[in-house]
């Protein structure tokens, strides 16, 4: 008699290496059509559809229509959590001992889902915990008076938190560092901020952040 959630189903899903290619595309918040996915993961656009309309209906992934085009996209941010997690065990798994991508660019800072990775990531992290910013009372990060102290000098307002089911704040294991980056509400927040700072810029098709040399040291001055 099976006892919990249908854990079988999900790993088998995602396992499958064209549909894995395909969740691991939308690691960087973007959605993109069954064409292009299909692309991708080197099949045809019928096996593509077929493969999304399984992630689709386990509700791994959500469809969006926006006129005569149908966009595909991670249901969330518990998704990505999943792949993030995958991708550090997978390089736990494998023969070299170097973990995560060797792109010193997708090492530096990258998208996880809506929030800042790599090197950059964890930096923040590690930063704001041991100023205060962050508490881990609760076993969870949570941002302090003094935390939101520092949010304001880059123009984030405790008031700027959505309403939302998703945490404020949660520890996600880097893939690279293998230590954790802020993610949640004010993890997505603070890359947003960045962003709009002009500090960094997404390169299209990729999960890589490229910080300019101005915005990397205005981003550590911010963090020191």
């Amino acid at each position: 008699m099976r006892e919990g959630p249908d854990i079988a189903r999900i790993a088998a899903l995602v396992g499958d290496p064209a549909r894995s290619m395909m969740l691991l595309a939308l690691m960087d918040g973007r959605a993109l059509t069954a064409t292009e996915l299909a692309a991708i993961a080197g099949v045809t656009r019928q096996t593509a559809s077929s493969h999304l309309s399984q992630l689709t209906d386990a509700e791994v992934l959500v469809l969006r229509t926006q006129g005569r085009h149908r966009y595909f996209s991670l249901a969330g941010a518990h998704v990505a959590q999943l792949l993030e997690a995958l991708m550090v065990f997978s390089s736990d798994a494998a023969p070299p001992l170097r973990t995560g991508p060797n792109d010193p660019a997708l090492r530096r800072a990258r998208l996880c889902y809506d929030h800042l990775a790599g090197e950059l990531g964890v930096a923040m992290f590690d930063r704001l915990g041991a100023e205060g910013a962050l508490s881990q009372a609760s076993g969870q990060p949570d941002v302090t008076e003094q935390g939101w102290h520092r949010l304001a000098v880059i123009g984030l307002r405790r008031d700027d938190l959505p309403r939302s089911n998703r945490p404020p704040c949660r520890a996600c294991l880097d893939w690279s560092e293998r230590r954790p980056h802020l993610a949640g509400t004010v993890g997505k927040m603070i890359l947003q901020r960045v962003l709009d700072l002009g500090w960094a810029k997404r390169l299209p098709g990729s999960r890589v952040l490229r910080f300019s040399a101005e915005g990397e040291r205005r981003f550590l001055d911010w963090l020191a």
